[in-house]
């Protein structure tokens, strides 16, 4: 939707943009991943203009909100076979940003609290069908008779789709929201335990039931079986630390809260994420996997100003190139103390 327009396809153009940042929020939220989530917006946009020439659309959010939804629903239901045989666990395409502050409005995603890390880590868990009818009915208000339009069911059985969804989602995601100033201190804790080898600062901060999961698609190396309990990830997230010498740790935003980015040379090599309960770490959850990460940041840090061991920078596999600039803030060395055994 470039360029200048006028008469009809203008009025087209400019209704459908002021409903983008809901359609891509229902796009994501179903999908769990942010190219993905584009991708069908931007073709849903090409419907619409089709459907209008046929018969001009009068409500065109209503209209677009729809045909995404089903499109959406379309691509997850194709994407699960890929998903099943996706190396290693799966995890969310998260959405980053990387300046110190908060965004203007034009340079990130319109997200709401509806679309965290924690909710969409829950929603990879229902089916095609339960997920579509809790995001399109709990999230999005449709009612449950254009909602089962849009699944194929019955407005009984989505009824009873979306209540198993909402148990399962009241069942996993905290409840009671992590204050912001208090997340990022958290992870400022747990890095300086992480980077100083702090064996017992991080047990401290885990759960004792926590789980680790790493997501990598088999392209480098990562654990392929989620590791569990307080003493076991500690151990790992020391032992990964060891192998990042000459990495730096940068907070940055991952869907709206606290994270960090490991960065080696110019490039991003991983993400991390932290779900709290209870102010201790109930997940953390590695992305590794080299097409989301660089679909999350654009591949390559420019402009930081970083701190740490100097490398020859790593040459990252051919991409394209970044949708929007990242912005960055100040990255810290990861330099951890004496390195337990790794279960990695």
């Amino acid at each position: 939707m470039t360029g200048v327009r006028s008469g009809r396809e203008g009025e087209l153009a400019a209704a459908y943009q002021r409903a983008r940042p809901r359609l891509l929020r229902l796009a994501y939220a179903t999908l769990g991943s942010r190219t993905e989530a584009e991708d069908v917006v931007s073709d849903c946009w090409l419907r619409l203009a089709a459907a209008d020439a046929r018969e001009p659309v009068r409500d065109v959010e209503g209209w677009a909100v729809i045909a995404v939804a089903r499109a959406a629903l379309d691509t997850l239901r194709s994407a699960r076979l890929r998903r099943e045989l996706y190396v290693g666990p799966w995890l969310p395409e998260p959405v980053v940003e990387f300046a110190a502050d908060d965004p203007d409005p034009a340079d990130r995603v319109s997200l709401d609290d509806t679309v965290s890390w924690a909710l969409l880590v829950v929603l990879e868990t229902l089916t095609p069908a339960e997920r579509t009818s809790w995001v399109l009915h709990d999230l999005f208000g449709l009612p449950f008779a254009e909602v089962a339009d849009v699944v194929g069911r019955t407005p009984a059985a989505v009824r009873q789709l979306a209540g198993r969804a909402r148990a399962h989602v009241r069942a996993a995601v905290p409840r009671v929201a992590v204050d912001r100033d208090e997340h990022r201190t958290a992870v400022a804790r747990f890095l300086n335990a992480t980077r100083g080898g702090d064996l017992h600062e991080l047990l401290h901060a885990l759960d004792p039931a926590v789980v680790l999961t790493t997501d990598s698609g088999g392209a480098v190396t990562a654990a392929r079986r989620p590791v569990v309990g307080a003493d076991r990830v500690a151990r790992f997230l020391l032992g990964a630390a060891g192998k990042w010498p000459d990495g730096r740790a940068q907070l940055v935003s991952v869907n709206g809260v606290p994270g960090l980015a490991v960065i080696i040379g110019d490039r991003v090599d991983s993400l991390i994420v932290l779900t709290f309960r209870d102010e201790r770490i109930t997940r953390v959850d590695i992305i590794r996997a080299p097409e989301k990460v660089h679909a999350a940041t654009g591949g390559r840090i420019r402009g930081a100003t970083e701190t740490g061991p100097e490398r020859a920078p790593h040459q990252p596999r051919p991409a394209p190139p970044p949708r929007r600039a990242c912005r960055t803030a100040h990255a810290e060395p990861l330099q951890p103390g004496p390195r337990p055994d790794s279960p990695a």
